[in-house]
């Protein structure tokens, strides 16, 4: 996840606020992972990082994926894709351009943070 200004922050509250917010375990496992990286260190502590990570799985939809999606061209991402299907996502918020510029997806839309903030309001 890049974060560039406010605006993915912001989408995320939003999201939270408005919308079930679909999570599996592999997404909150490279969430984890990501938000443990040393280079964050300097920003937030690791305890409210883990404070974070808690908060934010406690406020989401949890799905078991057993699909298999191989369509994103930075596998890494696929698992975003296979959660999106298995939720019967209506659409998927992500700033990674492997992502973004698959938008339309399976016939689900792909919205960098500021697009779907510009659509809620």
């Amino acid at each position: 996840m890049k974060l560039e200004g406010p605006s993915p922050a912001l989408a995320l509250e939003k999201a939270l606020l408005h919308f079930d917010v679909a999570v599996s375990d592999e997404t909150l496992d490279e969430l984890a992972t990501v938000l443990r990286r040393p280079k964050f260190d300097g920003y937030v502590s690791s305890e409210a990082r883990q404070a974070f990570i808690e908060g934010f799985s406690a406020r989401t939809r949890h799905f078991v994926v057993t699909q298999v999606v191989s369509d994103c061209p930075d596998p890494k991402d696929n698992k975003f894709l296979a959660l999106a299907e298995t939720a019967g996502a209506e659409f998927i918020i992500a700033s990674d351009p492997h992502l973004t510029d698959m938008h339309p997806w399976r016939g689900i839309p792909i919205l960098p943070p500021a697009a779907f903030l510009v659509g809620i309001r």
